[in-house]
């Protein structure tokens, strides 16, 4: 059975809503921003990561006919892409190994029902084209034959990880590439796992009602991040653990969907993306981890998803709904900027998150 994760988004305009004009948007996040520019503009395209030198991203796109993601790095000032996928199924959630060149991803190409699943996933999207919905919500799949598999940059040298019954995927290396981080449903409902990179050693991390996912070690490798929806179904909030799992922590306590927490290399901050100005307008925010507050990033009409630092911390990289795609429709793209770190004075003067012990 294919289970799934529904957030509460509504329907969306054939372009970006207008929340603000563009100019005084632009100007507001120059706060945080300098230099934004589109990356892509050929299909559907997110969730990018930098590599260790920050000179590559890695990233899932759909492209042609296959209508499922697949995983692709590109260099950085380039247009050409590897493909590092098989190209069948169901894939996410790449990331780079901190030290050997290897890459992490989640696929469902093993699945023997791949090819159906395929032309099920063709035919439904088409319907929607001819019928499209007065109302929507945005579905995660959380796919049984999802395993995580790492691979050599060129996409050979293929290597499975885990081997449980049910979906395995939104992995991360720790820092030093020992570990690695990731979400599991061996146990029925999405909970974080940590083990060893070669797949062994599998701890269960969390055990808390519903789903827990999208887990990320802190710079130093002693904290996680992630995201889990804490009672509140169709809802995530954001929360803290020690990477033993210990000193679970609750960082936002609201009516909005939090997800996709990132760690800044200073250790002390996240930026992740929040429901919290409308259901159809998701923002980048910052937060201080230990203190609660934040400071809003981003303000241009258009989703703004799953941001990320560069290791060192000059780039933000982020999914965008801000910008046309080749055909001049508003499409999930890639979307860099110059990062610019605030004095913490402007993030301690912004709205305080309720925290829970």
């Amino acid at each position: 059975m294919l289970e799934m994760l529904t957030m509460a988004v509504l329907a969306a305009p054939p372009g970006p809503p207008s929340m603000m004009d563009p100019v005084k948007a632009a100007k507001l996040e120059q706060r945080f921003l300098a230099n934004p520019r589109q990356l892509t503009d050929d299909g559907k395209n997110g969730e990018g990561y930098f590599s260790p030198d920050s000179s590559k991203i890695i990233y899932q796109s759909v492209r042609g006919d296959h209508p499922f993601y697949q995983i692709y790095m590109r260099e950085l000032g380039s247009d050409a892409d590897q493909l590092i996928s098989t190209g069948e199924g169901r894939t996410t959630c790449s990331y780079f190994h901190p030290t050997n060149g290897r890459v992490l991803f989640a696929s469902s190409h093993l699945d023997p029902n791949r090819t159906q699943v395929t032309a099920d996933e063709i035919k439904r999207l088409e319907d929607l084209r001819k019928n499209p919905p007065q109302r929507r919500s945005y579905s995660w799949s959380f796919d049984p034959y999802m395993d995580i598999f790492e691979a050599n940059p060129d996409g050979t040298g293929l290597r499975r990880l885990t081997k449980t019954n049910g979906y395995d995927a939104e992995g991360a290396y720790s820092p030093d590439g020992k570990k690695i981080a990731f979400c599991s449903f061996e146990h029925g409902n999405g909970d974080i796992y940590v083990m060893d990179a070669d797949g062994s050693n599998r701890v269960r991390l969390t055990d808390s009602p519903g789903y827990d996912g999208g887990p990320f070690f802190s710079p130093d490798g002693k904290r996680i991040i992630y995201r889990g929806e804490a009672g509140k179904p169709d809802y995530l909030q954001l929360f803290v653990m020690d990477a033993d799992g210990s000193n679970q922590r609750q960082l936002t306590d609201n009516d909005a969907v939090n997800w996709g927490p990132y760690w800044h290399p200073d250790g002390k901050h996240i930026i992740f993306s929040t429901s919290l100005q409308g259901h159809y307008n998701y923002e980048l925010y910052l937060m201080n981890v230990d203190t609660g507050e934040m400071a809003r990033v981003t303000y241009m009409p258009g989703a703004d998803v799953l941001p990320v630092f560069s290791p060192d911390g000059k780039k933000l990289l982020w999914t965008s709904k801000r910008g046309k795609d080749k055909t001049g429709n508003y499409n999930s793209e890639l979307w860099i900027a110059d990062w610019v770190m605030p004095p913490e004075k402007v993030i301690e003067t912004a709205k305080k998150s309720k925290s829970k012990p």
